[in-house]
């Protein structure tokens, strides 16, 4: 019996990963002088994946990324005018408008007033609550968690707080390291809905014949999966 659907935010409901992306390139093009493009783009990538354990998820971890790398990469010599370019970018990361993406206000709706719904999402508890609080979505979830990983335990968890624990529920969301492959851990389904742009850390491979596991083109197609499983005697 499936009773709760748990989204995930950035990336899944609202545009993300293409403000990282293009905050990136705005880095590279600061020290273009400093070090090649590519190298600049792997040591900020290794900086990143580095910093999650110290700074967790978000634009302010990416933004002090961004600083280490470029300390990094000029030998200790970078001029204080980059210093100050870069903490602009995350700012402006921050204060970039909520852009909601296609299907996400149509979908969440339409299961709303069915099941428990659960927005679970990483980063920066502030950047989160603002998204948030613009996207004008944030009365159709029964609960929200804003967390520091999605692992196995967390869907456990959240599920169990929110919902009638997670054998009934489903994960959606765009990644599947974090989004489907822990949610089927838990035994909930898994609902993968993949965008053009992924960060490399998200990068996963599909589960092989999960019984709870599910693929869509688009968040729009959601709602007849839903109302699909719900009707099924064994789903």
């Amino acid at each position: 019996m499936l009773t709760t659907i748990g989204f995930d935010a950035d990336d899944t409901l609202w545009q993300n990963e293409a403000y990282f992306r293009l905050t990136q390139d705005r880095f590279l093009q600061v020290l273009v002088d400093h070090a090649e493009p590519v190298h600049l783009r792997d040591r900020l990538e290794a900086a990143e994946r580095r910093n999650i354990a110290y700074y967790g998820f978000g634009v302010k971890g990416f933004t002090l990324s961004m600083i280490e790398t470029a300390v990094e990469v000029t030998d200790g010599r970078v001029p204080a005018t980059v210093i100050a370019d870069l903490i602009a970018f995350g700012r402006a990361l921050l204060e970039h408008p909520m852009e909601l993406l296609p299907h996400a206000r149509a979908t969440v709706a339409a299961l709303a007033a069915d099941f428990r719904l659960v927005l679970i999402t990483k980063g920066d508890l502030l950047h989160q609550e603002r998204k948030l609080a613009q996207s004008g979505l944030g009365d159709l979830f029964h609960a929200v968690e804003i967390v520091s990983d999605k692992t196995e335990s967390t869907y456990r968890r959240a599920f169990a707080r929110h919902g009638t624990g997670a054998d009934q529920a489903m994960m959606v969301g765009n990644s599947l390291k974090s989004d489907v492959i822990p949610a089927l851990q838990a035994g909930s389904w898994g609902v993968h809905v993949p965008q053009e742009t992924e960060w490399a850390y998200e990068a996963a491979p599909a589960p092989a014949d999960h019984r709870r596991f599910h693929v869509l083109k688009t968040l729009g197609d959601l709602p007849d999966l839903v109302f699909r499983l719900r009707d099924a005697p064994h789903s």
